[in-house]
């Protein structure tokens, strides 16, 4: 049975503080988007400072960030042709949960592994800030099972995670869990870097339409009947849906590139305007690298 460990502060990078800060004003006032100067004193920062800093951590300039907040960005990306089957074969990969192991590999527990919700199981586990704020990731030795972003009490959230691997022995270990949400977050990948490996606990469900989020590429999206059909399965949108909402590993498995076919970007898990940023962060990045 695991405990709670303590919650004592770890020493965050301020800069990802400042560039989250910004980027949550990005997103509250897209429709009028703020200055430079805004922006750089809500970090708290030299406009001349806060414009490197953020380029830096996003990739991307906070003017452009702005202009994939502003337009519609996730709509026009939805009508493109490219279906999920398609892009997998069209990358001559033998089906869509291929098309992005290069980056994610992905494990799946045992049927006795899931019931046992963790016994005998070492998880690591810490809380850092993002570019999309704090967040809190645990890491076993198959993979990150764990990531999630914190939108309250920070107790809350380790509270919620520690319920979902009851049988776990939790470590805090902030050196090992920073390395990972670096490697999320970085604008651009090392050369080489190998494949990052998760570790999912789910029904056979839940983890075929998990394994297929990872068919969508950066930068697109895809409705809840694309990842239907893509599994085979096109009439349980609806069941999509409940699986899309309970991925246990928020953003290495792209569930906040899933919208309805409208275009509507609604409930997200951490809120919709976190899943608005994330969107033009990806769009912005694919779209700099294809150039």
């Amino acid at each position: 049975m695991n405990t709670l460990p303590d919650l004592a502060a770890d020493e965050d990078e301020p800069r990802h503080e400042a560039v989250a800060r910004a980027i949550a004003l990005l997103v509250e006032q897209r429709d009028d988007p703020p200055d430079l100067a805004t922006l750089a004193a809500e970090a708290g920062l030299h406009p001349h400072h806060f414009q490197r800093v953020f380029s830096r951590w996003v990739g991307i300039s906070p003017k452009r960030f702005a202009q994939y907040l502003r337009l519609d960005h996730a709509r026009r990306l939805l009508s493109a042709p490219t279906s999920l089957l398609d892009a997998a074969l069209d990358t001559g990969l033998s089906g869509p949960s291929r098309l992005h192991d290069l980056f994610v590999t992905c494990e799946a527990m045992t049927p006795g592994d899931w019931k046992a919700r963790g016994a005998g199981l070492a998880i690591r586990w810490g809380l850092h800030s993002s570019p999309f704020g704090r967040c809190i990731v645990g890491v076993t030795d198959r993979g990150v099972c764990w990531f999630s972003f914190v939108t309250g009490d920070e107790g809350a959230a380790v509270a919620e995670f520690a319920g979902e691997w009851p049988g776990a022995e939790l470590v805090r270990d902030q050196a090992a869990t920073a390395a990972v949400v670096a490697r999320m977050f970085a604008p651009v990948a090392a050369p080489d870097t190998p494949p990052l490996p998760v570790l999912l606990r789910g029904t056979n469900f839940q983890v075929k339409v998990w394994e297929a989020l990872l068919s969508i590429p950066p930068g697109r999206v895809a409705s809840y009947g694309d990842v239907a059909a893509a599994i085979g399965r096109p009439t349980a949108s609806r069941a999509v849906g409940g699986a899309v909402g309970s991925n246990p590993v928020s953003v290495l498995i792209p569930c906040h590139r899933v919208i309805r076919a409208s275009g509507i970007l609604h409930t997200y898990r951490w809120g919709s305007s976190k899943k608005q940023a994330l969107l033009a962060w990806e769009a912005g990045l694919t779209d700099a690298a294809a150039a």
